[in-house]
């Protein structure tokens, strides 16, 4: 955190000339500013000469603007923040890596030390204590006591859901089970299914319930009722026990084991395989492994969909703050000591990315004004955090993230075959978000360059879980982009053709994969003879903490 921001200040002392000339900048703004805030003060009209983002909710009650002295303490904030931002991204001598960095940390100390954030700088704080008197004070202190409780800044209430009760309530059973994963066989909502199942690899982040939430949400329910046979991955939730389960085991035992599952189940030849987020990315690696293993006929994955997945981490959105060398060596030091990596500093990762709304909005709502955490499902799942080995996870973190080795042909080798992406050719449907900070589309459309088989592309808007979370719905909420995608082609030159469509990117997938899912048979039940159910869906893998 400090070295950046250490780095920045010695840069802008290295450079007096674009210093000075920063500060007649900023000088010439706080003029503007007090002329500003002498007319305010004598009660005149004035436009406010700095405006907070167009995505920036903290200063949105018009109490921030009809006041004097509440825009008076806005608009020097947004000055001074505002100013610092830009001349840290502005950083002569140093690196753009370095600026990014730099301004990140600057910036989180910025979010946090917000007028908004404090009881007697928040005009709407004190408005809605006088008006509840003080109940909203005593909501807000309780709420406060729970989340140091748990340990957590807490976005929804514990309370409100239980898998496999209220969420994950497709009916299915476990089918198979090893020690990383249960696969999970869903029984058909319709009389006759597609012969060649669907095969989910879910990332092992975070639990698989993301695309099985409520009934109307759920994108296993709605594969079901398009005629579709659907198998997931349900991971083990590792311990200390697991410190030196390595990658090549989750390709092995975990993709590899429930594409076999479902082709021995349904006695299909091929699937059709689906990878999600970091399931996508070694569903990936499979594919360029399983064209390496097998002659091209017997390859056993017919085609393939990934979902917001980044194969090349050369700028892997705003997680690059948090990846250089010191940091993954330190990150894997403490993990070398527990043995893994605990699910709440993950997610305090990716929260703090988006401190503003991911953090202090819940502050402000649940401590300062009292309002009890929202029963919202994505929250609750996101919140329902999942641990990573020690071996694989720093394996993961330094090959792909730090050295972006998948992209480089035979630079990897994992259970035992060296990866080229270009040996798959297997048809391609990906699927990315406009807005995804996790996973940048226009990092996850290098796929297209990468792999030879046929490729269609989709960028849906929202972000990295409502982006694909997205169920046709009437009104339509949403739109998406979508062409077929070339090999030589850049992410922009493809957006510019791309046709524009409203609605959700499922209709469009259904169109593309189901006519490849072979003829119309009995559907089969959730269990057999050969696979008898081990547990009723969600399973107990999902279960545990």
């Amino acid at each position: 955190m400090a070295a950046p921001i250490v780095h920045a200040q010695l840069a802008w002392l290295a450079h007096p000339q674009e210093l000075a000339e920063r500060l007649v900048s900023l000088s010439s703004d706080l003029w503007r500013l007090q002329w500003h805030s002498a007319y305010r003060s004598l009660g005149l009209p004035s436009k406010d000469p700095v405006s907070p983002n167009a995505d920036d909710e903290r200063f949105s009650d018009p109490v921030w603007t009809d006041s004097a002295s509440w825009d008076l303490t806005k608009e020097w904030y947004l000055a001074f923040t505002h100013h610092m931002q830009d001349m840290l991204f502005d950083t002569p001598g140093l690196s753009s890596k370095e600026r990014r960095r730099a301004a990140f940390w600057w910036r989180k100390w910025l979010n946090a030390v917000a007028p908004t954030n404090f009881f007697w700088t928040n005009p709407v704080a004190i408005r809605k204590a006088v008006e509840s008197r003080g109940e909203s004070l005593a909501h807000g202190f309780r709420n406060m006591l729970c989340d140091f409780e748990a340990g957590d800044v807490r976005m929804s209430s514990p309370g409100d859901f239980k898998v496999g009760e209220n969420l994950a309530t497709t009916a299915g059973a476990v089918i198979f089970r090893n020690q990383l994963l249960e696969v999970i066989h869903y029984a058909p909502t319709r009389p006759k299914v597609h012969a060649q199942p669907v095969v989910i690899v879910t990332p092992w982040i975070n639990k698989f319930y993301i695309l099985d939430l409520v009934s109307k949400k759920s994108m296993v329910r709605y594969l079901l009722d398009q005629g579709l046979d659907v198998f997931i991955t349900s991971w083990k939730n590792p311990d200390a026990s697991m410190r030196d389960v390595r990658f090549d085991t989750y390709l092995q035992d975990g993709v590899h084991a429930i594409v076999e599952t479902a082709r021995q189940f349904t006695g299909a030849p091929k699937v059709h395989a689906v990878g999600y987020c970091i399931g996508g990315t070694v569903l990936a690696m499979y594919m360029a492994w399983a064209n390496k293993r097998f002659p091209p006929d017997e390859v056993p994955v017919a085609d393939w969909t990934l979902l917001t997945t980044l194969v090349d981490f050369h700028k892997p959105g705003d997680i690059e703050v948090f990846i250089d060398d010191a940091s993954v060596r330190y990150l894997a030091e403490n993990m070398a000591r527990k043995g893994f990596l605990d699910g709440k500093e993950m997610a305090s990762a990716f929260r703090l990315l988006r401190s503003n709304s991911l953090i202090w909005h819940y502050v402000v709502h649940g401590w300062l004004y009292g309002e009890a955490p929202l029963a919202f499902d994505v929250l609750y799942w996101n919140m329902d955090t999942t641990r990573m080995p020690f071996a694989m996870h720093s394996w993961y973190l330094r090959e792909l993230y730090l050295e972006n080795r998948l992209i480089e042909p035979g630079a990897l080798t994992v259970a035992g075959e060296a990866l080229d992406l270009s040996n798959v050719t297997q048809p391609l449907y990906a699927v990315s978000a406009e807005d995804d900070h996790i996973a940048p589309w226009t990092q996850t459309y290098r796929i297209n360059n990468l792999v030879t088989g046929p490729k269609r592309y989709v960028l849906s808007s929202s972000g990295h879980i409502l982006g694909i979370v997205n169920p046709p719905v009437n009104p339509p909420k949403r739109k998406f982009w979508v062409a077929d995608a070339r090999r030589s082609e850049k992410a922009d030159d493809w957006r510019n053709r791309a046709a524009a469509h409203s609605g959700s990117w499922w209709g469009d997938w259904m169109l593309w994969l189901k006519p490849r899912c072979g003829e119309l048979v009995e559907a089969r039940f959730a269990a057999s003879k050969d696979f008898p159910a081990l547990a009723a869906a969600p399973g107990t893998y999902v279960l545990e903490r």
